[in-house]
């Protein structure tokens, strides 16, 4: 019989090998579910994983796709580091797009390099001051963070759609509940010729690098791993957990404000109510399958990217449905969790006493 026994301490050789154990399991039940489909389980992993590789235009795709995944894990891992749980990033997201983009139309006959500082900013406002909302009554009236800003992604998702249906709505749509297209001037400038990669991912990989300078030199990454690992030595120590909870709330927000004017500047290049795509949520399989590390998190934005290119040629070529795909990456997220216990546990045989 086997029984999960605790460790003395974690296994530092199981946290180094979790994200690739991981990987690994759920390509496992991965084929089991498009078996179960019907499909060829290999022809599914091929489609998905290795010819996004193979193609040109698709390897520029995951350069776009993994912005989003990367910016806003950046952000979240520091909480997560600290124990502040942002599960919210989606309706962050959301509001940074919708904000930088009321921006856009609102100067939409007055070009300018001026206007996309501005949405930035807007964005970043903007998921700052919905991250804000759970900090507040966390730290005011000890709400769950979790469950706040949970339920503040389905709000934001509403206020979208009110608002591309009303004051946000082309005049000369026809009655859709879409913005306008975006001008040139509100349009993130491509950095890549023929492809849509835009200014969005070097911004993004500067991010990284600075994240982890943060992490490992700042006395901000210092303080938000002591909170999480020991929160008495922290208080101790003189951090403030009510401090360093809205910090984190506000950070991991601004950050996903900002990946949604990347978003809705660079790829959508308008507003509609199919923006939100699940970036928000994604992001807390990718900060955790790379163990809240920037560069591990960089590695793991670039996997994740592969599931959404690779799914999307999987939906055309094979005909798998996208809620497979969408099973396919939450099944990731359960595997990881699994294949984490074994940094804390071990499995030992026992034998049962006759």
């Amino acid at each position: 019989m086997l029984r999960l026994e605790p460790r003395p301490e974690p296994s530092r050789a199981m946290q180094a090998l979790t994200p690739l154990a991981a990987v690994l399991l759920t390509l496992l039940l991965g084929g089991l579910l498009f078996a179960a489909l019907g499909k060829d389980p290999v022809a599914a992993m091929r489609v998905i994983f290795v010819d996004p590789l193979l193609d040109g235009y698709s390897r520029t795709e995951l350069l776009v796709k993994g912005t989003p995944l990367v910016l806003i894990a950046l952000g979240l891992s520091f909480g997560f580091r600290a124990g502040v749980w942002n599960i919210g990033a989606e309706g962050q997201f959301i509001m940074g797009a919708l904000a930088a983009g009321a921006v856009a139309l609102a100067f939409h006959d007055v070009p300018g390099l001026w206007l996309l500082p501005l949405m930035a900013l807007a964005g970043i406002l903007a998921g700052l001051g919905w991250a804000l909302i759970p900090a507040i009554l966390k730290t005011r009236f000890n709400a769950s963070e979790i469950l706040v800003s949970l339920m503040l992604v389905y709000v934001a998702e509403q206020f979208l759609i009110a608002m591309v249906s009303g004051p946000l709505r082309d005049p000369q749509g026809f009655n859709f509940p879409l913005s306008r297209n975006f001008h040139d001037s509100a349009l993130l400038p491509l950095v890549l010729e023929g492809s849509r990669v835009h200014l969005g991912v070097p911004v993004t990989l500067i991010a990284v690098a600075l994240a982890a300078f943060v992490s490992r030199r700042h006395l901000f990454g210092f303080r938000s791993r002591l909170l999480g690992e020991a929160p008495r030595a922290a208080a101790f120590a003189g951090v403030e957990a009510g401090r360093m909870t809205v910090i984190c709330l506000a950070l991991s927000g601004a950050a996903a404000g900002l990946a949604g004017m990347f978003e809705a500047a660079g790829p959508a290049g308008q507003l509609a109510p199919s923006l939100p795509v699940g970036y928000g949520f994604t992001a807390i399989i990718v900060a955790f399958l790379g163990r809240l590390d920037p560069l591990g998190i960089l590695l793991a934005g670039a996997v994740m990217a592969l599931t959404y290119v690779g799914g999307e040629q999987a939906q055309y070529v094979l005909g798998i449905p996208a809620a497979a795909n969408e099973t396919f990456r939450g099944m990731l997220l359960f595997a990881l969790l699994a294949v984490n216990l074994l940094v804390h546990y071990r499995l030992r045989l026992v034998r049962r006493a006759r």
